[in-house]
Formats: C-alpha cells, sequence, structure tokens
C-alpha cells in the first residue's frame, strides 16, 4: 500500500450516496474547494445536487484522478456492494487513495470489507456521522473514526470540511461501534422523555414546561434540548433521520453486544421497543415519531 498524504482541495472526491444527508455533505466539500463528483443511480437525487454527477462509481472514477472514495449508504452490505464485486475490489476504485466510508455499517462487515480492501492496496477508514440533516447542512457534524491513524489524518482535510468535530476513536470498525453506541444512548433519551411528558400531561403538567424543567435540570439531554419541542410538541415530526434507520443502528449495537460475550439488558430493551416501533409505524417514519408508538402503547396500557 502506497503511502497516503493529506487530501487537500483541489483533489477530486468520489461521493456515493446522494440522499438527504449526502447532498449537504457534498456542498461542503465543494465550498471547501474540493471537485466532487456525486454518484447515485436515482436521477432525482443527481438532480438535486449538481454539477459533476453520475448513475455508477465507474463512470466517476473514470472521469478523474480520484483522491478518496467516500460512500454514504444505509448499510455496510450496500457498501461492499458498491465497492466488490466477488470478493474483491472493483478494478475503478483501485485508482483512488482512500475509503472513507461514513454510513451506519456493522463493524464487523467494516472490518471485513479492510481485509478485502487491503490485500488489494487500498486504504479505509470508517467515519459515520452525528448530527443529522440539520448539523449535515452546517457542516458542523461529529464524525467518528475507526482505522489506521496516518489513514485518519490524510483523511482530515476532507473531515474538517464536513464537521465541527472529528474524533479517532480506535481501530478500523471503531467509529461504526461508536456511532451504534451513541445511537443507544441517544434512543434510550428519546424513550424516557417520552414517557415523562406523557406522564406529566397526565398530570396536568404542560409539556413546554415540562421540556423547560428538564433542560435546566438533571434530565436534561440531546432529545430534550433539540427533539422534545421543535418535533414532538409541535407534531412536526420530520427530524431527517428515520425511525427505521435508528432501530437498525440499536441492533448493530446489541449485536456488538452478543458478538462480546455481553449481557446489555438496557440496550436489549431499548432495541425491542424501537424494533417494535419500527414495525407499528413503516419505513417511512420519522424516528421522532418513536412518541406516537409510546403514546399508543401508554393508552393500552
Amino acid at each position: 500500500m502506497s503511502a497516503l498524504i493529506r487530501i487537500t482541495p483541489p483533489a477530486a472526491l468520489v461521493f456515493v450516496g446522494l440522499g438527504q444527508m449526502g447532498q449537504p455533505m457534498v456542498k461542503c466539500l465543494r465550498d471547501a474547494g474540493f471537485r466532487v463528483l456525486g454518484v447515485d443511480p436515482a436521477p432525482a437525487a443527481r438532480n438535486a445536487v449538481g454539477g459533476e454527477v453520475y448513475e455508477t462509481l465507474q463512470s466517476a472514477c473514470n472521469a478523474a484522478e480520484v483522491a478518496a472514495i467516500i460512500t454514504m449508504l444505509p448499510n455496510g452490505r450496500v457498501v461492499q456492494q458498491v465497492l466488490l464485486k466477488g470478493g474483491e475490489p472493483l478494478a475503478c476504485i483501485r485508482k483512488a487513495a482512500l475509503i472513507i466510508d461514513m454510513s451506519s455499517s456493522a463493524p464487523n462487515d467494516t472490518v471485513a470489507l479492510h481485509g478485502q480492501l487491503s490485500n488489494a492496496g487500498i486504504a479505509l477508514i470508517d467515519a459515520p456521522v452525528s448530527g443529522g440533516v440539520r448539523k449535515a447542512t452546517t457542516g458542523e457534524l461529529s464524525i467518528i473514526c475507526g482505522g489506521k491513524a496516518h489513514s485518519v489524518d490524510a483523511a482530515m482535510p476532507v473531515l474538517d470540511a464536513m464537521g465541527a468535530a472529528v474524533f479517532h476513536v480506535g481501530p478500523i470498525g471503531a467509529g461504526h461501534a461508536m456511532k451504534a453506541l451513541n445511537n443507544f444512548v441517544s434512543a434510550a433519551g428519546f424513550a424516557a422523555a417520552s414517557e415523562a411528558m406523557l406522564i406529566g400531561k397526565a398530570f396536568d403538567i404542560d409539556p413546554n414546561v415540562l421540556v423547560d424543567v428538564l433542560n435546566a435540570s438533571t434530565g436534561r439531554n440531546n432529545s430534550t434540548e433539540v427533539k422534545m419541542k421543535q418535533q414532538v410538541v409541535s407534531e412536526d415530526f420530520a427530524s431527517g433521520f428515520s425511525l427505521a434507520l435508528m432501530a437498525k443502528d440499536l441492533g448493530t449495537a446489541r449485536d456488538l453486544s452478543n458478538d462480546l460475550g455481553l449481557a446489555s439488558p438496557v440496550l436489549a430493551q431499548v432495541t425491542d421497543l424501537w424494533g417494535a416501533a419500527s414495525d407499528d409505524l413503516g419505513q417511512g417514519a420519522d424516528h421522532t415519531e418513536y412518541f406516537r408508538f409510546t403514546r399508543d402503547q401508554m393508552k393500552e396500557s
């Protein structure tokens, strides 16, 4: 594997996955001076990004000397489908010095992908994000990296263009593990805040007042600060992060715990609750609609 150098503007980057998160992330990279070639099979997604966009990774890699390929896809299995064929890296990605997987992938899938890529002389880091569409739009994401230190260092100018905080948390796969654990804590906080709001309302405590008290007290968390009034009390339920993806990330965290031989009773219960909510509300539900599931469950009891 050739030595990596820091990837700075105006280097060419291929960005695979132009969905709700990918679109503002591409804009941040372009605003920072990078040449970004977007890839997505959906014409609407390509049109939303504009500029140099392609239907396939092969076409994008043929159009420029690529310094890095960034993937922002639903899960690690899709990442593998995009980058590999028959267990081997596509010939076109050998032009890239570095793969940056910013998807919410399972850690063990990432470790396996790293082995397949490194055998072909291609470096990989996992760099999932937290902060949602709002922070993606402002370039203030938290980015959580796993991989070799020199690979993360090479990617820092790219990551800094999209994030306000970049953490190197450990070896390959550690970023994806940390992302799943972060979402476990986030989901538990949202579930607790939802139940507290419903109990308080039943005792004639104004939901807005309840949230104000939590935010001035020890119950304060991300959900009370940026979700309960903004998404739940308002009934907007439009955070931009789906309930199905939250349930998937919780499943990833539970699988990690099981693989490590650890009993995690709270994680198991939270995962079951969010899985049931996802089944009940369907694929299109925003994750803040978990409140609706909780409300219905509490009525039944």
